[in-house]
């Protein structure tokens, strides 16, 4: 048994602090990594705070982790003692369903093992995620960090990255391609880098004034203020693809009549009230389609990662120590950073 030390905590309304955990021995497959750098993602605050009524406690989120391999399984063949590796939001899955064997672990008919408040097959009670110093996860599931990615920035790639990836990639963003990205926060400024580097010409949709220098110095071709009806009626049945990042309630008939035939849009924020429901006949004259995204595969997010590294698009962090994970979930709630926070472990004492 590893004795560990994390941040989580013990109810919906207390702070997260230190709490002291067990991790399980490197079985023969394992992967041993010491946590460098974890992402904060909304998911972490919606987990310890309740919010969609499923937690366990006492509960240490993270799943956006970066570390050094320090010590491998007998029959780990992938890793080595001192790599540089990841892991994101799942640890385990069935491995003989029809989607894990497609490469869609995140849509096990099983369920997948989370890599946090899930429940842990190796020790009983549930996963403990990346706000801790150790975390331990078959080599299946563990991810190999290209040379090419700043480490700490690489984090929030394994969640936020990977989240607007795959349905960018899966809707064929690409050369010849308009695609608008809704809400710029941390997978929408991933989802306008991302799109902007498979050669899409990209839209960002904001409520903030604020926001749109910083949206083209990301890769927006335009920006689009989507209270300013004008602006958005000019864009009406133009868009191939728009992927919606926003996790607040908001009407989605305002991008639905943006769609071209045959246009999708795609959620992947997930607000704590339900979206009000579309008008159905904004998708059928027009043959659209109203689509949801689950993160990604485990091959997927390798082929993400070497695509953020050879095409430089790491995320936009900002490093905190430990110590002020409560004030990051407070500003987080206010939109009060560019654009994902990261802890920096080495401040875990």
């Amino acid at each position: 048994m590893i004795k560990s030390l994390g941040y989580g905590t013990t109810a919906p309304a207390a702070p997260l602090g230190r709490l002291e955990i067990d991790r399980r021995d490197p079985g023969p497959k394992d992967v041993r990594i010491e946590i460098l750098f974890c992402g904060i993602c909304h998911s972490d605050l919606h987990t310890v705070r309740n919010e969609w009524h499923g937690t366990t406690y006492p509960c240490i989120p993270g799943h956006e982790i970066v570390g050094r391999v320090s010590a491998v399984g007998a029959e780990v063949k992938r890793f080595k003692v001192g790599e540089t590796a990841g892991v994101g939001c799942m640890t385990d899955s069935c491995r003989t369903c029809p989607s894990c064997k497609d490469g869609f672990e995140q849509f096990c008919h099983k369920g997948c093992e989370f890599t946090y408040n899930s429940p842990d097959p190796h020790l009983g009670g549930m996963t403990y995620g990346g706000y801790t110093n150790v975390i331990v996860v078959d080599e299946a599931f563990v991810l190999r960090v290209p040379e090419g990615l700043d480490p700490a920035a690489a984090a929030p790639l394994m969640c936020a990255g990977i989240t607007t990836y795959s349905p960018l990639r899966h809707w064929g963003t690409g050369p010849g391609k308009k695609v608008g990205i809704v809400g710029l926060g941390g997978l929408g400024h991933m989802g306008v880098k991302l799109a902007h580097a498979m050669g899409a010409h990209v839209v960002l949709f904001t409520t903030s004034a604020g926001k749109v220098a910083d949206a083209k110095r990301l890769g927006a071709d335009e920006v689009v203020l989507s209270k300013d009806e004008n602006a958005m009626k000019s864009h009406a049945g133009s868009f191939n693809f728009i992927l919606d990042t926003v996790a607040a309630s908001h009407n989605l008939d305002a991008y639905t009549s943006l769609l071209g035939r045959d246009g999708t849009l795609c959620l992947v924020g997930v607000p704590e009230l339900p979206h009000p429901s579309p008008a159905v006949f904004n998708l059928i004259f027009g043959r659209k389609s109203l689509a949801g995204s689950l993160i990604g595969g485990i091959a997927e997010t390798q082929e993400m990662l070497d695509f953020c590294a050879a095409k430089k698009t790491p995320a936009d962090i900002e490093l905190i120590p430990i110590q002020k994970v409560n004030e990051a979930y407070e500003r987080m709630l206010k939109s009060d950073v560019k654009y994902r926070f990261v802890i920096d472990m080495s401040s875990l004492k």
